[in-house]
């Protein structure tokens, strides 16, 4: 069974994917400066552009935000992909033929090409589906449609067809495009009976499944004729490419907007998706007949980015945002029942966790028919606690009319609200609940106390994932302590930061002096952090020896997490300089001006040191001596070399 991919077939895809073509699919880039480019951040809203990315560097970086980081995380971060997920999608883009590691992670795969034949099934597939909804036969699909208040333009946006009522339309058009009956059948758009193959979905309106690169992987089908007998909905069978548990209906729409304002609105079913979205929800998605789960957390966590452990380096004037997660219900007992197993996977997430629900009881798509697109972004907006939601679920069930009922309450209550994440918000509802139930705050905080001590409750001391909760005293497992941000003000911080710029950038032009500085010739923090590994990884010397990219790859095998993210900044950060055939001189000079301030400083130092010593004290004042002129003589020498 194949496990990891193999670490150069990694590299290889890094090397050949190039940053600027893959970027430039998703942000306009314009050049700004001697190799650098720069456009509006995919990552957050801006009106100036600060998303910054350099092609010989293989690397991005946005001064708004701070996302940053190679080929391969910029594609993780925007699509929300694992990483075996962005490099096969990148393999894909590139050609590279992906090998994997024996012994490894056990990861189930196709031969060479299968995966490439079935997501081209699909798309053929998808392509028919939305052409047979323009027929005569697919009346009922489109009048379906048109009572949800949906035209054709809405059709066409999310790709909703029909499949026509025959036993076998969609095979005789997939066979005539060549595909066997091997790969129908894999694909799961054809089923198999006593008599052969025929097509899966009949007499149906379509919605085509996509993951988050935007590739069909499955269909949604829904029930139109009386004679059908199969269920109201059907969805592709389990496939090499379809797994319902992991599949989120509209993600290829939302993806992008969930990244970027770290909101994510699950609603119950394929049409309330379109409602949403048609009504400027643009977050919002939908399991394929599946209650929310595990896997599904894991989608979108990686799309919110919802982890405080995952790589780079906050300075201290940076925040983190976990974002929200707002799962709307009808307000049936059904609803009631997917609320709780909504909450029951809140402990995954660090982002907060809301419910939407309609006080007709109305779902996203019924809202916007009766009251308009208003309507449905007004239930958004007015979302609760997921947590009160099912409190006061919970407290519904007693009747508090009772002494017995309102006992009952207080107990059912007690362990939610030890379960609530944010510790400083515990009292408050604590005093919330006794008024919901009618009884006196203390007995509701003894209760509390008693379900906090009880090792069955709900709320574990502490998260699976090692992520920081609000309110949490601990600080997160993996989390890296901050580096002081440099002072953009100081002229010491700007020379330092300039030259390392330079030396990430274009080692081949940096003097050998540099290389001779010592681990305190940075007097910047921050900038000494990176300093320290540039010497690690042999100094520009070793740099003159690789291509851009392979150098600022080395630089950051050796820069902790603390300081990764400043080495990715500066090594795509825009030089002063505009004029390539200065580039040489500027960053030559750039980097002397460096040498010259830690002589500078060191110079200094030893004439202190020399004003502490008495002169009477023969031998140790002439070493001090000594040791000042040796400075001041090197100084000389480099200054004299510049101007010559």
């Amino acid at each position: 069974m194949a496990g990891l991919i193999k670490r150069e077939d990694v590299e290889l895809v890094r090397e050949r994917a190039r940053i600027d073509e893959i970027v430039s699919a998703h942000v306009t880039l314009k050049p700004a400066g001697v190799g650098a480019l720069v456009g509006l951040c995919p990552f957050h809203d801006e009106r100036s552009p600060s998303f910054n990315v350099r092609p010989s560097v293989g690397r991005y970086h946005c001064f708004g935000c701070g996302e940053g980081g190679d080929v391969i995380e910029f594609v993780m971060k925007l699509d929300g992909l694992s990483f075996t997920e962005a490099i096969e999608y990148l393999a894909g883009k590139t050609g590279v033929q992906l090998r994997y590691e024996e012994g490894g992670a056990a990861r189930p795969r196709d031969e060479p090409g299968k995966r490439q034949r079935l997501l081209e099934a699909n798309r053929v597939a998808a392509d028919f589906y939305a052409e047979q909804l323009m027929g005569s036969e697919a009346a009922a699909a489109r009048a379906f449609l048109a009572e949800r208040s949906f035209d054709r333009a809405d059709a066409e946006l999310f790709g909703v067809g029909f499949a026509p009522k025959g036993w076998d339309a969609l095979q005789r058009h997939l066979q005539g495009r060549g595909f066997t009956q091997a790969e129908l059948v894999a694909s799961g758009l054809m089923s198999e009976g006593r008599r052969g193959i025929y097509d899966r979905f009949r007499g149906r309106v379509m919605w085509p499944i996509r993951d988050v690169t935007g590739a069909v992987i499955g269909f949604g089908a829904r029930r139109l004729f009386e004679d059908d007998q199969g269920p109201k909905y059907l969805n592709t069978p389990e496939t090499s490419l379809y797994k319902k548990s992991h599949v989120l209906y509209g993600i290829d729409l939302a993806k992008r907007e969930i990244a970027k304002g770290k909101r994510v609105v699950v609603v119950e079913g394929y049409t309330d998706v379109m409602a949403a979205h048609l009504s400027g929800v643009t977050t919002a998605v939908a399991t394929c007949g599946t209650a929310f789960a595990a896997d599904h957390a894991k989608v979108v966590r990686r799309l919110l980015g919802d982890t405080t452990a995952g790589g780079g380096m906050q300075l201290t004037s940076g925040a983190t945002v976990g974002g929200e997660i707002i799962f709307t219900f009808d307000g049936d007992a059904a609803g009631q029942k997917a609320a709780e197993r909504a909450y029951g996977e809140d402990q995954r997430f660090f982002a907060q966790t809301y419910v939407a629900v309609a006080d007709d009881g109305m779902d996203p798509c019924d809202l916007r028919m009766a009251k308009g697109p208003e309507a449905v972004r007004a239930l958004v907006d007015n979302r609760k606690p997921l947590f009160a939601f099912v409190i006061q679920a919970k407290i519904a069930q007693f009747d508090l009319n009772t002494v017995e009922g309102r006992v009952l309450a207080v107990r059912a209550a007690a362990p939610e609200i030890v379960g609530i994440r944010d510790r400083s918000q515990r009292d408050g509802y604590t005093r919330q609940v006794a008024g919901w139930i009618g009884t006196e705050v203390d007995e509701v905080r003894r209760e509390v106390a008693r379900a906090a001590s009880t090792p069955s409750r709900r709320s574990a001391p502490g998260r699976s994932d090692g992520a920081a909760t609000p309110g949490d005293d601990r600080p997160p497992s993996g989390s890296v302590s901050q580096v002081p941000a440099p002072d953009p003000r100081d002229p010491v911080a700007r020379d330092e930061r300039l030259a390392l710029v330079a030396v990430l950038q274009y080692p081949q032009h940096v003097p050998a002096s540099f290389d001779a500085l010592d681990e305190n010739a940075f007097a910047v923090p921050a900038w000494r952090a990176v300093h320290a590994a540039i010497r690690a990884a042999g100094g520009a010397t070793a740099g003159r020896e690789m291509s851009t990219a392979q150098w600022v790859a080395a630089v950051l095998e050796q820069a902790p997490e603390t300081v990764a993210s400043l080495v990715t900044q500066l090594s795509v950060a825009s030089l002063p300089e505009d004029r390539e055939a200065a580039i040489a001189a500027f960053v030559e000079g750039v980097a002397r001006r460096v040498v010259d301030l830690g002589l500078t400083r060191r110079v200094a130092d030893a004439r202190s040191r020399l004003q502490r010593l008495d002169p009477a004290d023969t031998e140790p004042y002439q070493a001090a001596f000594a040791e000042l002129l040796s400075i001041e003589n090197e100084r000389r020498q480099l200054r004299d070399s510049a101007n010559a």
